[in-house]
């Protein structure tokens, strides 16, 4: 299917997991594609996001594990860490990854051009790099988002975001990381598991605003048992030279003294400079990208998907809604993505999965609710001797009986979240779980045996 008098039926601008599988689709329906990315094929998650992250989440894991080895009965002599060895092996797999989806693209037949992508008009995209102006009977913004850092804040252009956390050459002694979400709390246990002294501040009452409460304070208390120094309702106004290094300086007054200060504020829709005013694409009051069900802007050609547009920030979503365009654009199959009980995971230390709502939120929303909460120590710590206890929840539609939320904080809670997801998906009630006979010995038998 071609769009007579364009140069292509449809343009992607930019190559993260939304661009990159609404490309490979369209292409793979008949479509002439072309594909623009500043970066790197992949985007954010691949690149410099989920995908490092987790495999540094990793590393930060293993001082605890050696430790944990001595109460089943293993000794060794005492480790060694080598920041620049992970770092190598990790950009080393990030190639990889970003090889096989430049591979893939060209194995669907998709046009990969590297280069900024801005919009001149409703129907053409200026290529920077090259110099030209294509056309395309419709382009899909994919955007994504990047790191929120004040501009009111003096000394803030001396901190780092999560972007060059990938890519120090070497780790600091101490840092000081300011925010509160999952971005936030996870580099806080990478950094203080990798034997940095680390500090978190966050303005707000307590970290992972949105989640459920039960969780933030579990969450917290884990964390500072491991000796992360978590400050809420702490401002930070200044980031100050000091000595060799850097000081965040608080509302109170205080000062506190870091290797580095990192930004984990939050993601901003990736707009500046693409030129939607130039196509009457409108942005909201969040400054992402208006979409309709179908991701389909005020303008009639153009869509967006993933985190430029603000929807649920995640990269399944964007892959979802990257297909979901495909499908409506260009295999005559109108297709909305449901963005209701969308199971996720904090990789935090203790690791954090949750589908469905909050307890406030189903309080909220539900005239009668039901609270199942369960705390034990793990199986793994009887021996270790890990001070650490795991958190699993349940909130139920007293009236219906139908499970709203689960929520757990502990080992392999995201592994266990994704297979909740879909009985949450499905409508399963309190008695479903009840029926299901226990796996034991394990942790997420407690979700099928908690009265």
């Amino acid at each position: 299917m071609t769009a007579p008098g364009f140069d292509y039926d449809l343009i992607v601008i930019g190559a993260g997991s939304g661009g990159v599988r609404a490309a490979r689709m369209a292409a793979q329906y008949g479509a002439r594609v072309l594909i623009a990315e500043e970066y790197r094929v992949g985007g954010t998650c691949v690149i410099r996001g989920c995908v490092p992250k987790k495999l540094l989440v990793y590393a930060s894991k293993f001082h605890e594990e050696f430790e944990d080895s001595a109460g089943f009965g293993w000794s060794r002599p005492a480790a060694a860490f080598d920041w620049s060895k992970l770092i190598a092996n990790k950009d080393k797999e990030i190639d990889r990854l970003n090889a096989i989806y430049i591979r893939n693209l060209n194995a669907a037949g998709v046009q990969i051009v590297q280069s900024r992508a801005e919009l001149r008009g409703a129907n053409e995209i200026y290529l920077v790099a090259e110099e030209r102006t294509v056309t395309a009977a419709t382009i899909l913004i994919a955007t994504g988002a990047t790191p929120f850092v004040p501009q009111n804040v003096p000394g803030a252009h001396f901190a780092i975001t999560s972007n060059d956390a990938f890519h120090l050459e070497a780790l600091p002694k101490s840092i000081v990381i300011v925010g509160g979400g999952y971005i936030a709390v996870e580099f806080a246990g990478i950094f203080n598991g990798l034997g940095v002294k680390t500090s978190l501040v966050y303005r707000g009452e307590q970290i992972l605003r949105g989640f459920d409460d039960d969780l933030r304070n579990a969450l917290a208390g884990e964390m500072m048992k491991k000796g992360i120094d978590i400050r809420t309702h702490a401002d930070v106004t200044e980031i100050a030279r000091s000595g060799a290094g850097l000081a965040a300086v608080l509302k109170s007054g205080e000062r506190i003294a870091a290797g580095l200060v990192m930004y984990a504020t939050g993601r901003v829709p990736n707009t500046a400079g693409l030129g939607l005013e130039n196509a009457g694409v409108q942005l909201n009051g969040k400054g992402a990208i208006e979409v309709d069900a179908y991701s389909r802007t005020r303008a009639e050609n153009i869509y967006a998907v993933g985190d430029v547009t603000d929807r649920v920030n995640l990269t399944p979503v964007a892959i979802r809604e990257g297909a979901a365009f495909a499908e409506t654009v260009f295999n005559s199959n109108p297709t909305a993505v449901d963005h209701s009980n969308i199971a996720t995971a904090v990789f935090s230390q203790p690791e954090i999965g949750t589908v469905g709502m909050s307890e406030a939120d189903a309080r909220a929303a539900a005239k009668r609710v039901k609270v199942y909460r369960s705390s034990f120590r793990p199986m793994k710590h009887t021996l270790s001797g890990r001070d650490e206890t795991m958190l699993m929840k349940l909130i139920v539609d007293a009236e219906s009986d139908r499970v709203l939320g689960c929520h757990i904080l502990g080992p392999d809670a995201g592994e266990m979240a994704q297979l909740l997801g879909i009985a949450v998906k499905m409508g399963a009630t309190k008695a479903d779980f009840d029926a299901t006979v226990a796996v034991h010995p394990t942790a997420a038998e407690e979700l099928v045996t908690m009265r």
